[in-house]
């Protein structure tokens, strides 16, 4: 599976840097997408996928990126996370970027609700798709439409300095309001996709970004993420996690480098922990 998807990302990052892969279409359809075709057998072969409803699940992003290197988007699912039934795993795939699968979130009961924003590169005109695995395994796909370019080979918006200097520096945040309760997590990470040229050395870098990102409540994980370098510079996640009012939230990240970053904070009244 990783091999496959490994191959995948070199394909179309090849057909990126000879530019013999233009940006998509509003008007093509998106199910025939050749990098999605490929993704797509790559993880779920030939299992049924049903468009999703918008109690399943949602994806929203905008239409027109203001920033191609930092678009926000949202997976929203209104189901409440019981063992009865939630939702387990959920992909985000970016058809047009180097590497299209861009993150796998996988969610539990403890999870509330399966709500995530984070934020993303972009490399050109394309489709963005979230598919979301229910308990019972049924497969249900939101698509949208963006137009942005060049976010994935857009140079760091950081001095390189500055960013080594706070490598890892890593801040949560939790709601005092609502359950269940939402949190954000911010680290402080270049998340070097290794496509944006060096202007003074002509050379392109090694590609070093956060690849896990791990939060637990009481020890029980509530969110667990497989990311690559899709993921916007300064990695932020906000999602959702049915809290008791007491107890600690932790979160682990490592990148690629296998460096492990840790942050924890106490639950019961708003508040930051670094």
């Amino acid at each position: 599976m990783a091999r496959q998807l490994v191959l995948i990302a070199l394909g179309v990052f090849l057909a990126c840097r000879a530019g013999s892969a233009p940006g998509a279409d509003p008007a093509d359809d998106p199910d025939a997408s050749p990098q999605w075709q490929q993704v797509r057998a790559a993880l779920f072969g030939s299992r049924p996928i049903a468009v999703a409803t918008p109690d399943v699940l949602t994806l929203e992003a905008p239409y027109r990126a203001e920033d191609a290197a930092i678009v926000p988007i949202a997976l929203r699912s209104r189901i409440e996370q019981s063992q009865a039934r939630y939702v387990r795993t959920a992909w985000l795939v970016i058809d047009g970027n180097p590497s299209p699968l861009a993150g796998t979130f996988h969610f539990t009961p403890e999870s509330g609700r399966a709500d995530l924003e984070t934020r993303v590169r972009v490399e050109q005109y394309t489709f963005m798709r979230a598919i979301a695995e229910l308990d019972d395994g049924s497969l249900h796909m939101a698509t949208r439409f963006v137009k942005a370019s060049g976010g994935c080979s857009a140079p760091a918006a950081k001095d390189p300095a500055a960013a080594a200097a706070n490598l890892g520096r890593m801040k949560l945040k939790v709601d005092d309001t609502g359950e269940p309760r939402r949190a954000q997590l911010m680290v402080s990470h270049p998340n070097t996709s290794g496509l944006a040229m060096d202007q003074i050395t002509r050379l392109y870098p090694t590609a070093r970004f956060v690849r896990q990102v791990t939060v637990r409540y009481r020890d029980k994980p509530v969110l667990i993420a497989d990311v690559d370098f899709s993921i916007s510079e300064n990695p932020s996640f906000r999602f959702l996690f049915r809290s008791d009012d007491g107890g600690d939230l932790a979160a682990e990240v490592v990148d690629t480098d296998g460096r492990t970053f840790e942050s924890r904070i106490p639950v019961g009244s708003t508040g930051e922990g670094a």
